[in-house]
Parts: C-alpha cells; structure tokens; sequence
C-alpha cells in the first residue's frame, strides 16, 4: 500500500517528517516521565500522534495476571462498553497473534482480512489497514500496541511500526515504574503500620493501652492476682476502663473458658436489680411468668463483673455478703438454694470508705469485696499513656470510617494538654468525631473547634488576635475625671500570653520549680502547667 522508495527530490522532505517523529516521541516521553496519571498520559501521546494524521484509533494492550488473554490499559476513541468488549486470547485475531509470535502483524486491508475481529466496534471509513506491534521487556511479551491506519497517513508500514514499537516501549515503562514505585509506596505504608502497632502492641495487655508506670504496675498486678479466685475491687473515676480491668482478669485467668457476665448495678431499679443478680421463680411478682435465672448463676464456672458497686441498697448488701461468703443464694420467690461458683470483680467510682464512715455501706461487704484493691488513675496523671491512645482511637476509627488523617503537631499538643476529665471514654469519643467530622489529610488546631469543650477552646485554641479592651474599675467619689475612652490601655494575645508566661514563672520560681506545685497556686493541672514551660521556652 505505501511505496517504501524516497525520490531524490523528497528526500528533504523525508527528513523533515524523521525530525518531526523524533520531536513527538521526545514529547511524548517527557510527559510520561512527569505524570502520576500514567494511562491518562499514556492517551494524551497517542492523541498527539493522531493529530499529526500517523493514525486513526490506537489502543496498549497488557497481559492479564494469568498471562492467556489482552487487556485494554490505554486507548483513544473507544467507548466503555467497546473497551470491554475488546479483549483478545493469546493467538486470537491479529492482535492476539502478535501477542504470541513476539512479532509484528499488518493487516493491509482490514475489510477483506479474517484476521481482524474488530471486536472494538465501527471505524471511521478512511481506517483501511491495521498494526499490531508486540510490546517486549526482559520476561517476553508483555502487551500489544494496535493502531488503526488511514490511506492519508504519511507513514509507512516499517514507519508505523517503529514508532509503535518506541510508544508501546515507553508506556509499558513507565507504567512498570509508576506500579513498582506504588508498590513500595504501599509496602513502606504497610511497614509503617507494622511499626507502629507492634509499638502500640509493646504497651497493650488484654486491649488496655498504656506505658505509664501507673498503668505497668496495674499490669502488673492483674498478672499476679489472675490465677486466683480472689475477689477484686476496682477503684477509678468514670471512663477509666474498669470493665476492661475485668475482661483482662477474666481472659487471662483459669476461667477464662467460662462465662464473663456485666451488670451496672447503677443502671436498674432496686426490685429488678435483686431478679437480675439473683433471678426469680415462675410467679415471684406480677410479670414473672417464668423462671429465669439471675446473673450470679449464669456466671457459675466464670466471672461475674459488678459495676457501680456502691449503689446497691443496704438490703442487696446483705444478700451479696451471704454469696460472697458461701457462694449461695435462693431466686426471688423461691426457697431452693442454688450453689455457684463465681469469681467477682466489683467496680466503683465512690469512695466507699466514707460511706462506711456514714453507714451508706456495710463494712464488712467492703472488707469482702476489697481482698484485691485495684486503684486505676485517671488519665490526666498518664500523660506518657495520652499520645498512645490518641494513635490507638484514630487507626481504629480511621479503618472503621475508611479515612485517612493525621495531627499536626499544633492540634496534637492541644489534644495532649487537654484533661480530658471524661477520662478514656471521653478521649474515645472525642477521637471517633474527629474521624468523622474532619477531613482527610492533616488536622490543624482550629479543625478541633466542635469536639473540645468550648471553655477549653477559649483557653488554648488559636484566636484571632483582635485588642481586647479592660474596663477600668470605677473611679473612687473624690476623683472626679475618668480615663478617656482612647486612653484605655488594651491587651493582645500577645500581652497576655506575656503575662501568663510572667505567672507561671513566678509560681514556678516561688515553689522551687516543682511543676505540681505550681499548678496547684495557678489553678491549672500538672500537664497544663507542662505544655506551658514547653510552649513558653521556660528553662526550669
């Protein structure tokens, strides 16, 4: 179809069209060797070719996974119902032949050749030849370039299939570059996640994160006491993972096999509260139309986790002192004596000993129930343990909620100078709508305005630094002018910042700079007169 043959007077002219390749191709390369997008840049080349009249329609097949049909990657003028369609067998059609000669296949007239399936639909009328070149790398065959080509293409075969060759060279490489280096990007992620639970790992036990002392020493102990049977009593302020205390003791002791029953002893009336802990027989009351078996029961061979402890009424406290010392009870409304055996974990946020003191609470029940004491502190005195539960909540809920964000360093001090008086329930929750609400990417101070309480954020949030103006006292009777209004003084931010900084190094310098106590004259706790000396530069 094209003469191979240059005549001397065109051989300028042959030349010119030699340039210009070499100029696309240079193009072309150049964008592939700057884009991420490589299959977008891929089809912007192959568009570039086509405005120059090379070729009509052209599509980079690769090999599937399981290396026995040809995939589109890249194509121009097709649809997406035609680039599904066009998928071809090794040795089917010619671009399926190419793909297992390793050479290439020109179809000079694709209307008269059983070789050309056509599988990717209508062709412009002008489209009377088709190339498919095999794309080579060092394992063999790895795709096939395809061209449609016009009778006004100013290349011929040998031409066209040179430049097939140099573009199906250039995309296969630089998508091989692009996935290996996705790929690494992906490993070092994962190897990053890797790090940082086997990090969170290191300071876990039985779920409950922490490498404060405090919370090694609870560790600790849980360890020790496990094994046996002994009652435990649970001392923390609400949301210090109590229940978690249990379930710890639970999973690692003899019983661990048995039932792990809960009951909030705080969360149910009185009546209910005693057929709940003790069950009742058919009939006992109006709605008991069965038999039901109580908590202490179903927990026979296990352990029974009790909550709020010190809320059951005197008239429970006696019947929980019988089970406790005989490991035996009678169903509301019954007179069968039913034996358990039952390890207790009771939890309280009261201070029973003052309610002793008042007669609140039997002394000789919290004698029984205080045979192991576990005191856990609030998180405002684990600040080591803070950071790590910040990262434990944020990988947890970001997997949850398939989000992706980090703190900067700004918002992370925030969180960490925080009291977080809800203990790790609060900072649970808080993290949870932080996920939420935020937007990927890295969370900067003022995205945390809607999950801090607002004093907090008039306190440490970032603010617009606008004068604010100090009304003066009332002038005494005998003073009879007043401070004209543009004489007023005023503070900023930064004076006051100035002032706060002059405060603390004076309380600091008054209790021989024990931070503590400082804290305490200041009305701030022991990590918020830290994050101060910290953000203030303060040389102790």
């Amino acid at each position: 179809m094209f003469s191979t043959e240059i005549p001397d007077d065109c051989k300028s002219c042959s030349l010119a069209f030699a340039y210009k390749e070499i100029e696309l191709l240079y193009d072309i390369a150049v964008l592939l060797s700057t884009s991420e997008e490589i299959e977008e840049s891929i089809e912007k080349g192959m568009r570039m070719l086509k405005h120059n009249k090379y070729f009509d329609r052209c599509a980079l097949f690769l090999l599937s996974d399981d290396k026995t049909q040809l995939e589109i990657s890249a194509s121009i003028d097709l649809t997406p119902q035609q680039r599904t369609i066009a998928v071809y067998k090794i040795g089917e059609g010619a671009t399926g032949i190419a793909a297992k000669s390793a050479e290439p296949i020109v179809i000079e007239n694709i209307h008269n050749n059983i070789n050309y399936l056509n599988k990717m639909g209508a062709l412009n009328t002008s489209s009377v030849s088709y190339v498919a070149v095999p794309v080579i790398q060092k394992d063999g065959v790895v795709g096939v370039i395809s061209a449609n080509i016009s009778k006004n293409s100013p290349l011929n075969f040998d031409e066209i299939v040179r430049m097939l060759t140099i573009l199906g060279s250039l995309s296969v490489g630089s998508l091989t570059v692009h996935r290996r280096f996705t790929k690494e990007k992906e490993d070092i992620q994962e190897l990053k996640s890797y790090y940082r639970d086997e990090m969170l790992s290191e300071y876990k036990f039985e779920n409950i994160v922490g490498k404060s002392k405090s919370m090694q020493q609870i560790f600790s102990m849980i360890e020790t006491v496990a094994p046996s049977d002994a009652t435990i009593l649970v001392r923390g302020e609400t949301g210090t993972g109590k229940e978690l205390i249990a379930a710890a003791v639970h999973n690692i002791s003899p019983r661990k096999n048995g039932p792990f029953i809960k009951l909030n002893c705080a969360a149910i009336s009185e009546t209910l509260l005693e057929s709940e802990l003790f069950g009742h027989e058919k009939g006992a009351f109006t709605d008991a139309k069965e038999m039901r078996k109580g908590r202490f029961e179903l927990a026979d061979g296990g352990t029974l986790f009790l909550d709020e402890i010190g809320d059951i009424t005197p008239g429970l406290q006696v019947k929980l002192l019988r089970i406790l010392q005989e490991q035996e009870f009678e169903r509301v409304g019954g007179t069968k004596t039913v034996k358990t055996n039952v390890r207790l974990v009771a939890a309280t946020n009261r201070n029973l000993e003052d309610m002793v003191k008042k007669g609140e609470f039997r002394e000789d029940l919290f004698y029984r129930l205080n045979v192991i004491p576990l005191n856990l502190p609030p998180l405002r005195e684990r600040y080591e343990d803070i950071q790590l539960l910040i990262e434990h909540y944020l990988q947890k809920y970001m997997k949850t909620h398939h989000k992706k964000m980090h703190f900067s360093k700004s918002a992370l001090e925030l969180l960490l100078a925080y009291p977080w008086p809800g203990n790790i329930r609060e900072l649970q929750n808080t993290m949870e709508r932080i996920v939420l609400i935020c937007p990927d990417g890295e969370l900067a101070p003022e995205m945390l305005n809607h999950v801090l309480p607002f004093n907090y954020q008039k306190m440490y949030m970032p603010q617009v630094e606008t004068p604010v103006s100090i009304i003066p006292q009332e002038a005494p009777q005998e003073v009879s002018h007043t401070i004209p209004e543009e004489e007023r003084p005023s503070l900023t931010k930064s004076s006051l910042q100035d002032m706060e900084k002059e405060a603390i190094i004076k309380a600091l310098i008054e209790n021989r700079g024990i931070q503590t106590k400082a804290a305490k004259q200041l009305g701030m706790t022991a990590r918020q007169i830290g994050y101060k000396v910290k953000k203030y530069g303060i040389d102790l």
